[in-house]
Parts: C-alpha cells; structure tokens; sequence
C-alpha cells in the first residue's frame, strides 16, 4: 500500500475517533478563566522529562512540540503513540479541603518518513479543556444572602498534520497545520437565595478554525560523542473567528416572573503569537539533558467580561504566560540487542515552572511548579524491540494568593508502536 494511502486512511479514521471524544480531563475552578485550561502538548517520551521537546529529536518517538523533529524518521519506520492519563487532585481553600479525579484519553499521534529528508506526522491533540462544579455563599445585604453554582464544560482540540524536511544535513524546518474546533459552556445560577432578584447567566461558543506552528533545529556535533541540539518554534496568533454569547435569566422572587436578555459578542476568542526555544545534549546515546523556554502573548489580546453593567470585549484579563521545563533521560545500554533487560529501559527525571496566562479580580492566577519522573520499557518479542510503553509520574502544585490551592498527582501511560512497515524482503 503506497504511503500517501495509509496516510489518508489515518486521517480518516481520526476524524471518526474525534466525533466520539470524550471532552478534556479537567476538574479544576481555575478552567471557567480563558480558553480553559492549556493542555501538555507533549508525547509520552518526554512527560517523563516533564514535558520538554523543542531540541528533542529522536527518530524512534513523535515529537509533535517541534515538527522539524520529523525530518529525523527513518525510512524503514512507522511511529504511532497513543496516550492516556488519569489525575487524583487535591484542593485547599482555608480550612476547606476537597478531592477529586479524572481520567481520560489524550492523544494520538503518528509519523513517517514520506520522501528522503522529509517527514511526516498527523494527530489528534487536545488545546485547552473546560471542567467544574463548586458553589459559593455570601451576604449580599444584612438580610440577604445568596448561594450560587458554577459549572462549566467543554474545551478545544486539534487534529494536525505536520511535514519535517532536513534542508542542510544540520538544519531542519518544519511546520504543524491544525483544525481546531470544540465547545465551550459555562453558567452561574443561584441554589438558595432571600435576594429580591435572582439572575443565572449562561455563556456558550463553538470554535472552528486553525492553528499554525513553524519549527526550526539545528544540530551541532561537538565530538565523536556528544552532539548539541537548538530548536526553536513559532505559533502564529489570530482571530478564531467564533461568537460568545451570554444569557441572563432575571427572577424576582415575589412575582416568579422570568425576563431573558442575551448578548453575543463576534470575534470573541483569539491564539496569541507563541515562541519558544530549547536545547538538547546527548552523550553516547546514553544521556540525554534539554531545557525549553516558551512565551505566549496572550496580554495583548481582549476578551470577553462582563462588567456587572455589561458583557464587552475587555483588556486586562489575560496576560503573558511564561514556562521553563527541564528533563534528563538515561538509558545504559542503547544498543539494540546484549544485556539485562533494565539495562535498556529509559529513565526520565523533569521539573517545571510556568505563569499564569489570566487574571482573578485583577489578580495574578495560579503559579504551576511541577516535577516529574518517568519510565520508558522497550517492548520485547520475536521481531524486534523498537516498540516502547512510556509511563511516567507528575505531581503539579497550583497557588495564589487568597485563592484555592490545587495538589495534582498525574499518571500518564503512553504506548510508542515503532513498526518496519516499509521494509521491503527478500527471499532466496
């Protein structure tokens, strides 16, 4: 079967898993500010490392973080990782404390050399997700009070098609294209209330765009041993083109009388521009130490608020989100075949540190520290052990001040399906 076939054949049964998706796994307050919460872009080798990628590149794992990488895929080989998660978080506010967990598919990804030097990938990924369910009590007056309910669902997802071409034997570019769709809900509505109005307002868009991201990698050989590798990526930002709208339910409590007031607001969601750029050192195959640095622009953008008066286009609820990774992965014995089993199992360490990307009461939100530690184990049979099943542990402490502080303990288990599909055999 040619090569374009199988691809379109991928493709297709992609767009058939991605109708029946279950939405992002989240379950986090902080997910009804922005778009939601941003999900880990990365692929299974690198969770363990905590997420890093922009300088990895490694011919026997995706690496959708960069899609020069995929200039790196032999020509014997066809990749596809697929990845799950599940996540126990912990929440504190005061003396209140909660718990709650999720779980849920991730990704899907795949790859191949198409042409010499050039590669390519396709995938399902998520963006951002929407997930929550908390109520509040407050006094409104000395003799009113009011109990409300939030709940949101909801998020975005990508389905990507990428190509790596190695245009230098150094020097690679390469480029994502992705569709990017979903939906969002949001709405606040009293439970009790002994106010003389009572008001649920309800939030919703569709999204149905595109994203695109430019990657570039640089790799410099420094010995016989050891080589340097740069990467850098580009996402443009642009308007998604959606509408939001927003719906009030006025009650008053004597009359039981209803009056519905909806404003829509066009153009409401935008991607901001994103660089990002990282470097990796290999040592014999065996050790492998990379950092990434990224910055998003998301101050620059509006978005949508409502003032208590009205529900407008506003500036100052977003802001610049900054992250830093780093992540280390041994593996003894990177020959193929000879020694213990152990001996060829990849061993991942990473920590991290990001901003947040909006605003709370005109507040800083969360802060995120994480650290992470992983597993990769080659999976052996009679043909080959090419094919790999990553596991790895992240635990992720979300905080600011005067708000809720979230614990998160994260397990994700991806499985790297590495097949000679292309190989041609002869027989005597």
């Amino acid at each position: 079967m040619k090569k374009t076939k199988i691809l379109g054949c991928l493709l297709m049964a992609l767009t058939t898993i991605s109708g029946a998706w279950a939405q992002g796994g989240t379950n986090s307050p902080y997910s009804q500010f922005g778009i939601g919460a941003l999900s880990d872009q990365s692929q299974s080798m690198s969770r363990g490392m905590n997420g890093v990628g922009y300088a990895l590149r490694q011919g026997n794992q995706v690496n959708t973080l960069n899609p020069a990488s995929y200039s790196s895929i032999d020509s014997l080989t066809m990749l596809f990782d697929m990845g799950l998660s599940g996540q126990f978080t912990h929440f504190e506010e005061n003396s209140v404390r909660r718990n709650a967990s999720k779980a849920s598919f991730e990704y899907l990804v795949g790859s191949f050399r198409a042409w010499k030097n050039v590669g390519v990938s396709f995938g399902l990924l998520p963006y951002s997700s929407v997930g929550y369910n908390y109520e509040t009590s407050a006094h409104v007056s000395p003799t009113s009070s009011l109990t409300e309910s939030y709940s949101g669902s909801g998020g975005l997802h990508q389905l990507m098609l990428g190509m790596g071409v190695k245009l230098l034997k150094p020097l690679s570019v390469g480029v994502n294209a992705s569709y990017l769709w979903g939906s969002i809900d949001r709405s606040v509505s009293p439970v009790v209330s002994t106010a003389s109005n009572n008001l649920t307002k309800s939030y919703s868009t569709n999204v149905n765009s595109y994203k695109l991201d430019f990657g570039v990698q640089w790799v410099q050989p420094l010995n016989r041993f050891d080589r340097l590798t740069l990467g850098a990526v580009v996402g443009l930002g642009h308007n998604l083109n959606n509408k939001m709208s927003m719906s009030i339910v006025s009650k008053t409590v004597l009359s039981e009388a209803l009056d519905t007031a909806t404003t829509s607001l066009s153009d409401a969601f935008e991607l901001p521009l994103s660089i990002g750029a990282g470097a990796a050192y290999n040592h014999r195959g065996k050790l492998t130490v990379a950092a990434d640095f990224s910055l998003e622009k998301w101050g620059d953008l509006k978005f949508p608020g409502f003032d208590g008066s009205n529900y407008k286009m506003q500036n100052g609820l977003l802001k610049d989100r900054m992250k830093v990774n780093a992540g280390i992965d041994w593996l003894p014995n990177p020959s193929a075949l000879g020694g213990r089993y152990f001996s060829h199992v990849h061993y991942r360490l990473g920590a991290g540190f990001a901003t947040p990307y909006y605003n709370i009461n005109g507040q800083d939100g969360p802060k995120e520290l994480s650290i992470s530690a992983g597993l990769g184990f080659p999976i052996v049979n009679m043909h080959n052990n090419r094919s790999v099943v990553n596991v790895s542990g992240q635990w992720v402490r979300s905080s600011a001040d005067n708000f809720i502080t979230e614990n998160t303990f994260r397990i994700n288990i991806g499985i790297t399906f590495n097949e000679r599909w292309f190989m041609k055999w002869k027989v005597d």
